[in-house]
């Protein structure tokens, strides 16, 4: 069944969050489209010689949640 190109879009970027971010589907459809973008982007920048997991977790450590 063909549910038309937004569901087609959808899923794909849903595969490429949970692969390249670990999102579920409920994080997934939780976020917006900026919040997508964000992640790709920083992914993108880090294979490009960008931030790296001891750069994130140096400004985690700066800069807490909670």
């Amino acid at each position: 069944m063909n549910v038309g190109p937004f569901a087609d879009v959808a899923l794909v970027l849903l595969g490429l969050m949970a692969r390249l971010a670990g999102w579920r589907p409920d994080d997934f459809w939780a976020a917006t489209p900026a919040d997508a973008a964000a992640v790709l982007a920083g992914w993108r920048d880090e294979e490009a010689g960008g931030m790296g997991q001891a750069d994130l977790a140096a400004m985690m450590e700066q800069c807490p949640d909670g």
